[in-house]
């Protein structure tokens, strides 16, 4: 029975087993996704969310505590700096994992493991949006700008059209 026994083991010693997970933690971090087993991205999973959660608080005891855990600070400065940016706002669930097949060695099932935030074709293109301007609204202003007298009376004209199409082009 396996009463009250939540960490997988993956058949290793703690000490293996720690730092198997703080360097996967910190390639994910670096290369925003890995492939792996599934048992273990589901055991990196439960190791590298908590540490996402504390990097959201920039304080200097939030950095030793993820430092203890990694023990690399480029992981961690990236940790703060870059992914606590984008997770910012989420509550949590700040990984994926994806099953990929069977690995043709050994059979194991094979799982990609990726920060959600940092995937543009989950998100949407959600990245490439910018809020607070619409077509519209920049349309009418270059409208506003000819109509002016001083714009009639300036060979700008044509200039502020060849704008105008760079615009709707983009």
């Amino acid at each position: 029975m396996r009463h009250g026994k939540k960490v997988n083991h993956l058949s290793r010693q703690s000490g293996h087993r720690k730092s198997m997970l703080a360097n996967m933690a910190c390639s994910l971090i670096e290369h925003k996704r890995i492939n792996t087993t599934v048992a273990k991205a589901k055991a990196l999973k439960v190791f590298v969310e908590p540490l996402i959660t504390k990097s959201k608080e920039d304080s200097t005891h939030n950095r030793r505590i993820v430092f203890a855990y990694l023990r690399n600070k480029y992981a961690v400065a990236e940790l703060f700096r870059d992914v606590a940016a984008k997770v910012g706002d989420r509550p949590g669930g700040y990984t994926r994992i994806i099953k990929l097949g069977n690995r043709l060695g050994d059979n194991a099932d094979m799982a990609m493991i990726e920060l959600v935030d940092f995937n543009e074709l989950y998100n949407g293109g959600k990245k490439e949006e910018k809020k607070g301007r619409s077509r519209r609204s920049g349309g009418k202003a270059k409208k506003v700008e000819v109509v002016t007298p001083a714009a009639e009376a300036a060979p700008e004209a044509p200039e502020t059209a060849s704008e105008e199409t760079t615009e709707s082009a983009e």
